[in-house]
């Protein structure tokens, strides 16, 4: 593996950091004020509908996804990063860039699993940030880490597909632009193979039926920019048998193939915050002094700042070669990688921010500062893609079985 980033995304970081001082950063207090003079704090702000323009008109736009044809063509290596620098803004840069969670996800199923009708009718306006999109999977009765739980139905009846469940946490549902779901449910409950009762169907949100009841607090925060996270109901929702993404059964292949690139993202993005968040330490403590000298003078810093520096470092290394061995042979080739970079990352990010919280104090819990906001990002990711316990669980018994 060459630690060397090749030329192509060289250039590429170089535009997007450029991008990130001229433009987003600047525009994160213009979004918050922005944001509270909305009729509905779910709409988007007009600047970040600039920065999108913008993010186009650069050529910073759709670098997630490897197809060529409908993305920027990256390899997972070159996109990661990219991804990096987005989470030094979380709530702005993904989505200006049209890589923002869940679409960045359901782009890539549409892409490799839709047909042509389908990819006509959701991926392109989902490819030209038109419109966004949710995945629903997680359901509140049950312990939805172990996909086999899901309880929701979608039954046949004749041209049609009848959807039936209560879904939750799911992600960008409550942004009015969100168009359509992706929704998870078992075809086949009573099926031997418990991992081909599942499919997915394509279900518009303004389908008869689809009743959005809620936004899902994380903790306390409703989490305008990325579309809240709903609670939503399908109540005997009818879509054509048409609106089915590949095949009766393939719903849990299909996930799999989702979750594994988007926990680069998800990495990438969370050593993103952990350098915005080394930065804000790195500020306060030549900016301010407590019982007679700088915080930068102060042993106890000087720890944590060198603690933060030597766990980024082995965590990007970590995620590059999980990326670099997705690219060359493939997810399940990374598989045990892949756990690895779920695991570490957030636990260690979660504890970066918490000692830049604790150096800022009331600051750090404060809304002047965005560290408690990164924070629950943070901390929540121990849990989305899979409780850290599941692939904790499923790593070790990877290592386990090569003693037996």
């Amino acid at each position: 593996m060459d630690f060397a980033y090749d030329a192509r995304t060289e250039e590429l970081r170089a535009r997007l950091l450029a991008f990130m001082d001229e433009y987003v950063y600047p525009a994160e207090q213009t979004a918050h004020e922005q944001r509270a003079r909305l009729t509905s704090p779910w709409e988007t702000p007009q600047v970040v509908e600039d920065l999108k323009a913008e993010a186009r008109r650069q050529g910073l736009w759709n670098l997630f996804l490897p197809d060529a044809e409908h993305g920027a063509g990256l390899t997972n290596l070159q996109y990661a990063p990219l991804a990096e620098i987005t989470g030094r803004s979380p709530q702005l840069a993904p989505t200006a860039t049209n890589c923002a969670a869940p679409d960045t996800g359901n782009m890539e199923v549409l892409a490799q699993f839709a047909d042509e009708a389908q990819r006509k009718q959701w991926l392109e306006p989902l490819l030209a940030g038109e419109i966004r999109s949710a995945f629903a999977m997680t359901e509140p009765d049950v312990a939805s880490s172990d996909a086999t739980n899901i309880t929701t139905h979608i039954e046949r009846e004749g041209d049609e597909y009848v959807v039936t469940g209560r879904k939750w946490y799911i992600s960008g549902a409550m942004n009015p632009d969100c168009r359509i779901f992706i929704v998870m449910g078992k075809t086949d409950p009573d099926g031997e193979d418990v991992r081909r009762q599942q499919s997915m169907v394509l279900v518009p949100r303004d389908t008869p039926g689809v009743t959005v009841n809620r936004a899902m607090q994380v903790f306390g925060y409703e989490d305008h920019y990325h579309g809240g996270h709903a609670e939503v109901t399908f109540d005997h929702a009818r879509v054509p048998v048409s609106n089915l993404i590949g095949e009766e059964g393939g719903g849990f292949a299909i996930a799999q193939a989702r979750l594994g690139p988007g926990r680069i993202h998800h990495c990438m993005r969370l050593i993103g915050m952990a350098e915005r968040a080394i930065e804000l330490m790195c500020r306060r403590a030549v900016s301010r002094d407590a019982f007679g000298k700088a915080l930068a003078q102060q042993g106890v810093v000087h720890n944590w700042i060198a603690d933060a520096r030597v766990t980024v470092e082995q965590l990007r290394l970590l995620v590059l070669k999980t990326a670099w061995l997705m690219d060359t042979v493939g997810n399940r080739g990374a598989h045990t990688e892949i756990q690895a970079i779920k695991i570490a990352t957030p636990r260690a990010v979660v504890g970066i921010i918490d000692r830049a919280i604790q150096l800022h104090g009331a600051g750090g819990v404060s809304q002047d500062f965005p560290l408690a906001e990164l924070y629950a990002g943070a901390r929540t990711l121990m849990i989305a893609d899979g409780p850290d316990e599941v692939h904790q669980r499923s790593l070790a018994r990877r290592e386990i079985k090569k003693y037996l």
